[in-house]
């Protein structure tokens, strides 16, 4: 059992490198472009950071397809919810679904880690979620194969009560740094915030300008 549960972990961080820090208001995502079947590079323009609504999304990594099937059902029950009760989803709502689809399935386990994270009436959340549905909240994470690289970076800059500018900043030099050390990320930079305005996406002419900023 131990054994099937390592190789599950192994195929489930085989790729890919995404990011999401909570600032003051609001919450960044990034991740990085590439998509890869083994040692092959299977697409270099991917959306691994995918808009559920207004004040909500997730990144995905792990197995392509898994992720998009729970993207979907995801996207149907925010909007369904909306639709029913004229009022937004929480993101703990959301968070709690996903895991919930996740754990029912762990005999034969989705291969992906999702992050889904967003702007409610109780303030901005970051929910992580593994392939069994275990679900935490924290105000910084990273996932996928250059997680590790990562998270070397968020934990050194990591602080309280960051801007919106800092939290930008610190999440495209930690995927920066994934990309400079794990074969399995590159291709560039999406960037994400949501906060009290909404959703935002960074052209890759903004993205630019703040890795240039930030060297």
């Amino acid at each position: 059992m131990l054994e099937d549960i390592k190789k599950v972990s192994e195929l489930a961080l085989k790729g890919t490198t995404t990011v999401g820090v909570v600032f003051k208001s609001g919450v960044v995502l990034v991740a990085d472009k590439r998509v890869t079947s083994g040692r092959y590079v299977a697409h270099r323009t991917a959306e691994k950071i995918l808009k559920i609504s207004d004040h909500m999304a997730v990144t995905i990594a792990g197995t392509v397809a898994d992720a998009q099937n729970i993207v979907d059902v995801l996207k149907a029950n925010v909007n369904l919810y909306s639709f029913m009760y004229e009022t937004k989803m929480s993101v703990k709502a959301a968070a709690n679904l996903v895991s919930l689809i996740l754990f029912q399935n762990r005999i034969l386990p989705y291969l992906v880690q999702v992050i889904v994270a967003g702007m409610d009436e109780a303030g901005p959340h970051i929910y992580v979620l593994d392939f069994f549905g275990n679900l935490t909240r924290e105000n910084y994470c990273a996932t996928g194969s250059g997680s590790m690289i990562a998270y070397g970076i968020l934990e050194e800059g990591y602080k309280d009560n960051l801007t919106k500018e800092e939290a930008i900043k610190l999440c495209i030099r930690a995927l920066s740094s994934a990309i400079k050390r794990d074969l399995a990320t590159g291709d560039g930079i999406d960037c994400i915030v949501i906060d009290e305005s909404g959703f935002h996406k960074f052209t890759p002419d903004d993205i630019r300008r703040i890795m240039e900023a930030t060297s």
